[in-house]
């Protein structure tokens, strides 16, 4: 086995400290007397190569969060790795490579999505930390490969810790938090991530925590990363959030001395310009030649384990041609698909594909590419938007009316137009929703500066549906966001309702596949839907009580892990058998309906006594099972008592004896353990 550690040892000891200085920036300048090479370390791949030209853009994570299907999310990120390596191979042949062409990737993000407001949200895997963790080990292991020797591309978690808004307030805001929730929500998925899948990075937050500055909190890096979770990779900093500290959290009162304290307590790399004043700290007395020493090194042991200075590294034979090559459009289409959640279906869908079915297709959102592309996006050669996809499929006339424009006030005649194309059909296609420029990163969501204030839709949009549902046809509203809305007057009022996360470039191709019943939906809800706002904490309080699935106690629209399918499926034989180290959990699924379809089996569990503050339930298992008409087949959940275990307020993993009661489909059982 080749010794990258003594490899970064013995080259970073040729260094002077100033060139060691400049090797923790993101930008890292060429040491030409050492043959190092100029390398930019920024580089993204949240939902495919974002921001580099050309490149597959599948689902957004959100909506891969949607599949709940660890094993397609791991062939999603292997697909967008064998692009990143394609892409790096070629710029490298230029003698350095630039940003966003590097082998360093800035994803996935695993917060929690704990408020629907939260404008970056539809960056995540959504609110649970079972389900984030689970995808995002397979995005995290299909990323980095599984070579012996080298890694494919590095894999950065991030944003570590207790992050997720508001989107104004990052850059000073400080969340206060319990133990209880630290570790039980805001951490768990890093916890799990980093002990089963190893990835290279974490990259620390903007915000402080409990008043510590996260790319500085000797709490978060030091205690809880480096020794709690046993991290062994490399810090790198959100963009700016060193300067962050003396500008606006005023923990400090210079850059130099923010760069020491993110340094001393084990920030690494440094996106911003923080670490140029490095040598001032080490001339103040701030920080010591040997920390940055160790710093560097880590850096370029990295670098070596991605094969940047070998001849032998497998993954250069990796080609261009594999930039958004059939097989990663393909995938990219069959992610879109397993994606998209059928919230309600009285019957409508599928819908019979003849030639005399008439069908309109209204909404800002029918024909809105961005809506495709979400955020930290690559450029597809081609984008398949629902218009495009139900034309294509379609056997009979589809006429097409805009109705409203996503956000802007009225257009009577688009309006007019709306209306008639309902008038015409005997169905309506009814596309609204958001866009990314109403929810996103902060300067990136043009139209809220990232946040939402409500779950509704614009006004706009709230004025076409009540004209186009007035015209009394069969309507099939397809909800297109990236977040929770209000669907409570669609769920009233619409035949069927499709919710479609930001799908990626094939998403129109994938949703007609499911509109005419060439696969049955499968998607599960990642979040829960709420009615308002109002029924909810306020957006700066991180207490988890009143939020998600475990902590809401109101009534949803509709429930964290809703999802239908075009069949029926029969649960029963549920069953528990414990043993001296185990449970083991066993339930059979049977397709009673006419169509091949997949199951998502979801395990929870709750305490079946009085315990004040307790989660309404708690996820602890999920399977897919794929199954044909009249077919069965039995799911089983191999457990431990530490899966029935809860935190303490003191942060404590904490597995209590008693009754327990389990949850899956519609069977309950209740269970007494020991």
């Amino acid at each position: 086995m080749v010794d990258f550690k003594a490899k970064a040892r013995e080259l970073v000891a040729q260094m002077t400290l100033a060139e060691k200085c400049s090797q923790l920036r993101f930008d890292a300048p060429a040491i030409k007397r050492l043959g190092i090479p100029a390398y930019n370390w920024w580089n993204e791949c949240l939902h495919g190569v974002a921001r580099a030209g050309t490149a597959t853009v599948f689902p957004q994570a959100i909506a891969l969060a949607a599949t709940w299907n660890p094993k397609l999310v791991k062939k999603v990120a292997t697909a967008i790795s064998d692009e990143a390596r394609a892409k790096y191979n070629e710029c490298k042949k230029f003698g350095d490579t630039l940003q966003y062409q590097g082998l360093t990737m800035w994803s996935p993000n695993i917060n929690i999505f704990r408020d629907p407001r939260w404008g970056r949200g539809h960056e995540t895997y959504g609110e649970d930390p079972y389900l984030t963790s689970r995808i995002a080990c397979a995005f995290v292991e299909g990323l980095q490969g599984d070579h012996p020797v080298y890694r494919k591309v590095d894999s950065t978690i991030k944003h570590f810790a207790v992050h997720s808004g508001p989107e104004a307030l990052r850059h000073s805001f400080d969340a206060v938090v319990s133990k209880k929730d630290l570790y039980e929500t805001y951490l768990a998925a890093f916890e799990y991530v980093i002990k089963h899948a190893k990835p290279a990075a974490v990259m620390c937050a903007y915000n402080r925590v409990n008043g510590e500055p996260c790319c500085g909190s000797p709490t978060l890096l030091g205690e809880i990363l480096r020794k709690q979770f046993g991290f062994e990779g490399y810090v790198v900093s959100d963009c700016g959030a060193i300067c962050d500290i003396n500008r606006h959290h005023r923990v400090t009162s210079t850059e130099a001395e923010s760069a020491a304290l993110a340094l001393n307590n084990g920030c690494q790399l440094n996106c911003g310009s923080a670490y140029h004043s490095l040598l001032a700290a080490v001339a103040q007395g701030l920080i010591s030649e040997d920390v940055i020493t160790r710093a560097c090194e880590m850096l370029f042991e990295t670098r070596f384990k991605l094969g940047m200075f070998a001849d032998d590294c497998p993954y250069d034979n990796i080609d261009y041609d594999v930039v958004e090559c059939e097989k990663h459009i393909k995938l990219s289409r069959k992610a879109a698909r397993k994606s998209m959640v059928l919230l309600k279906n009285d019957g409508i869908l599928p819908l019979n594909n003849t030639k005399d079915l008439t069908i309109a297709v209204i909404g800002p959102n029918a024909d809105e590419r961005t809506t495709a592309l979400a955020n930290y996006n690559g450029i597809p050669s081609e984008i398949i938007t629902p218009l495009m996809g139900i034309k294509q499929a379609a056997k009979g006339k589809v006429y097409y009316a805009m109705g409203c424009r996503a956000w802007r006030r009225a257009d009577e005649t688009l309006l007019r137009e709306a209306v008639i194309a309902a008038q015409k059909s005997d169905v309506v296609l009814l596309f609204l929703g958001l866009t990314p420029a109403m929810e996103g990163e902060e300067g990136d969501a043009a139209l809220t500066g990232g946040d939402k204030r409500d779950l509704d839709w614009p006004e706009v949009q709230r004025e076409l549906f009540e004209a186009v549902m007035a015209v009394g046809k069969p309507t099939v509203l397809i909800n297109i966001s990236g977040s929770a809305v209000n669907l409570a007057l669609a769920k009233e009022r619409c035949n069927a309702i499709m919710q479609v996360f930001y799908p990626g470039a094939q998403g129109g191709a994938a949703l007609a596949d499911l509109i005419f019943g060439k696969y049955s939906p499968s998607g599960r809800l990642p979040v829960t839907f709420y009615r308002s706002v109002d029924e909810l904490p306020p957006f700066e309080d991180y207490n988890m009580e009143g939020r998600t699935y475990k902590y809401f106690r109101g009534e949803p629209v509709f429930p964290f892990g809703h999802g239908l399918t075009y069949t029926t499926f029969e649960y029963g034989g549920f069953t528990a058998v414990q043993s001296e180290d185990n449970i083991k959990v066993s339930v059979t699924i049977k397709n009673t309906g006419g169509y091949k379809a997949t199951e998502v089996a979801q395990l929870y569990f709750k305490p079946a006594w009085d315990m004040p503050g307790a989660p309404n339930k708690v996820l602890i298992g999920f399977e897919n099972v794929k199954l044909k008409p009249g077919h069965e087949s039995k799911v089983e959940f191999e457990l431990t008592r530490e899966d029935f275990s809860l935190y303490n307020e003191s942060g404590e993993r904490v597995f209590t004896p008693g009754e327990y009661e389990l949850i899956c489909g519609t069977e309950r059982l209740r269970v007494t353990l020991k």
